[in-house]
C-alpha cells in the first residue's frame, strides 16, 4: 500500500568513499602534470633542430663580403690595409682577444680606416667543447676590448676553426651577435700561391657571397689587388659583412648556410 504523497520511485544514494574521490583527485593532478610537460616538450624538440650561422646571403644585388680572421701575427696586415684604402673597399676583421692585446694600435688602425670588427673569441678555443657560461666568457671579454680600443660594439661573431653546434649559436643569439661563416675559403693559410688563391675566389664567388681570408697569411697581399679588381669590373659591390647580411625577418637554410628574407623586397 502506498503512502500519501509516495510517488512509488526510490531513490537510492551511495556515499562515495573518499579513498575513490582521492583517486579521481589525484589522477586528474597527473594528467595535468603530463598535459604541461608536453606542452613544456614541444618547443625543447623544436630547438633540436640542427642550427647554423650565415654562410651567405640570398641578394638581388651584386653584392659580396670579405672578411679576414686575426689570430696570430699581424706582418701583413698594414699592407692589406693599403690594397683596400686604394681601392676604397671596406670590410671585416674577425679579431681574437690575445692578437688585440698583443697588438692595440693595429686594432685601432684597422678600425679608424673605416673597416668593421667582428668577435673571433677570446683565446680561439674548440667553441663546440665549452659550456654556455664558458662560451659567454669568451664572447664577453672579446667584445669588451673590442668596445675599449675601437668603440665599437660587435654584431657578428665567428668560431675559431669554424667549429659550431647548437649551444654556441643559441648563446651568441642572447648576447644579441649573429654567428657568421664563409662560403668562399681562399685557403690562404695554407701558404697557396697568389695565383691559386686568386683562381679559388673567383671561381667559387656569387652574389652574396662571404669571403674568408687570414691577416697574415703569406701571399694574400698580393692575391688581394687582383681579386678586387676582377669582382669590381664585374660589378660586384664589396661590403663588409654587416652591410650584406638580413638583420631581422630572415631565415637560414639548413642545408646551406644561405640566409634568406623571410618576405619581402630586400632594401637597397
Amino acid at each position: 500500500m502506498k503512502r500519501k504523497g509516495e510517488s512509488g520511485v526510490k531513490v537510492f544514494y551511495f556515499p562515495w568513499p573518499r579513498v575513490v574521490v582521492g583517486a579521481l583527485i589525484v589522477s586528474l593532478a597527473l594528467s595535468l602534470a603530463v598535459a604541461e610537460s608536453v606542452t613544456r616538450l614541444i618547443p625543447a624538440l623544436a630547438t633540436n633542430e640542427r642550427l647554423v650561422p650565415i654562410y651567405s646571403v640570398e641578394t638581388p644585388v651584386k653584392k659580396v663580403a670579405i672578411s679576414f680572421d686575426a689570430a696570430w701575427g699581424a706582418d701583413k696586415t698594414g699592407e692589406l690595409l693599403d690594397t683596400l684604402e686604394k681601392y676604397n673597399v671596406k670590410t671585416t676583421f674577425f679579431l681574437v682577444d690575445f692578437w688585440m692585446e698583443k697588438y692595440p694600435e693595429m686594432t685601432k688602425k684597422i678600425a679608424t680606416s673605416g673597416h668593421e670588427i667582428g668577435n673571433h673569441s677570446a683565446t680561439h678555443p674548440h667553441m663546440s667543447q665549452l659550456s654556455e657560461e664558458e662560451i659567454r666568457q669568451e664572447l664577453i671579454r672579446t667584445n669588451e676590448r673590442i668596445k675599449e680600443l675601437t668603440g665599437q660594439e660587435p654584431l657578428l661573431f665567428r668560431p675559431p676553426f669554424g667549429e659550431y653546434n647548437n649551444l654556441l649559436i643559441q648563446t651568441v643569439e642572447k648576447l644579441g651577435m649573429l654567428t657568421i661563416q664563409w662560403d668562399v675559403d681562399s685557403l690562404d693559410w695554407q701558404d697557396l700561391s697568389s695565383t691559386a688563391i686568386v683562381e679559388r675566389v673567383l671561381d667559387q664567388v656569387k652574389p652574396g657571397s662571404i669571403v674568408l681570408f687570414h691577416n697574415n697569411a703569406l701571399h694574400t697581399p698580393e692575391a688581394l689587388p687582383t681579386i678586387i679588381e676582377k669582382l669590381q669590373a664585374d660589378g660586384y659591390q664589396i661590403v663588409p659583412v654587416s652591410e650584406l647580411i638580413y638583420k631581422d625577418h630572415f631565415y637560414i637554410e639548413s642545408h646551406s648556410g644561405r640566409q634568406r628574407p623571410k618576405s619581402g623586397p630586400r632594401p637597397v
